[in-house]
């Protein structure tokens, strides 16, 4: 992978002969990435092309050996007032920030609500604990609500269990959630902040906990996409996961939503997600501006 005349320059085997010295080249331009996904142990690429997507506010992931999202390299410079925008970040309240989680679980619970009315499954208790989300989530509806959502979610998998390290289809969500995380941190760098402090998650080994706490209502837009590829799958060892269930995933970065009443695709309701929660560290805003089901 290298850059010319700002462009992706991607040379592969030619077709048909992959142990040959044949080679075909594939060009995108740069201004048109968002994301760049490295999911090959043999990949080269030019220190040219690396600088010229960070400048461009790309987020870029390596996988490992098991194909899975584990590095993310994003831009150190996002935004022109960045200082001033890391100063009212740091020095934003505790209750401004219990109150913007309250509003982010209750989003969260909305948007899962949507997609289990459009599988046709029951909302009133969802209903109940999205109207009950008091300031920082302190009854823990969040909890209560994912609890009801992932067992009925998946009602073909009996006693299915949400779980970094659990069984299919725990492994399509982890895929699809780390290109959201990847998405959502670069979202907050072009806005100019800081990714690593959040408004609920605190942990001080993790590097993106504003993004962790952002993507929560963008989470099921993800979930929907798992099941229509759960519903198509055709895959003898539904565990490992293959290349065309991963473009499948990142389709959600071009899915539409419902975003301040108008649908836009999910990639710019990031950024103006992100948009909103600076007007709110300085003032202008006392919501953060969230995607909503686009029925």
């Amino acid at each position: 992978m290298k850059t010319k005349a700002e462009q992706l320059v991607v040379t592969l085997p030619a077709q048909g002969s992959p142990l040959s010295d044949e080679t075909r080249s594939i060009t995108i331009p740069i201004e048109d990435i968002g994301i760049v996904i490295l999911d090959h142990q043999q990949i080269t690429i030019t220190q040219a092309l690396i600088g010229k997507l960070l400048a461009n506010n790309v987020a870029f992931i390596t996988c490992d050996n098991s194909h899975h999202p584990t590095g993310l390299m994003l831009n150190l410079d996002g935004h022109t007032s960045q200082s001033a925008r890391f100063k009212s970040q740091l020095e934003a309240s505790v209750p401004l920030k219990k109150q913007l989680w309250q509003h982010t679980i209750k989003a969260k619970i909305d948007n899962q609500a949507a997609l289990l009315k459009f599988l046709k499954k029951e909302t009133e208790n969802m209903k109940y604990w999205s109207d009950s989300v008091t300031s920082g989530d302190s009854q823990n509806h969040e909890g209560r609500a994912a609890a009801y959502y992932w067992k009925t979610i998946f009602t073909e998998i009996p006693e299915f269990t949400r779980d970094r390290e659990g069984l299919y289809p725990n492994n399509l969500l982890n895929y699809g959630y780390a290109v959201l995380r990847a998405a959502t941190a670069r979202a907050l760098v072009g806005s100019g902040l800081l990714p690593t402090l959040g408004i609920h998650h605190r942990n001080q080994y993790n590097a993106y906990c504003l993004a962790d706490d952002l993507m929560e209502p963008y989470r099921p837009f993800v979930d929907l996409l798992v099941l229509e590829i759960m519903a198509n799958n055709t895959n003898p060892e539904p565990e490992k996961l293959t290349t065309q269930n991963k473009q499948d995933l990142l389709a959600f970065a071009t899915s539409d939503v419902l975003i301040e009443g108008r649908k836009s695709p999910l990639m710019v309701a990031l950024s103006r997600t992100s948009a909103s929660l600076v007007k709110c560290f300085e003032g202008d805003m006392r919501k953060i501006i969230y995607p909503e089901w686009l029925v």
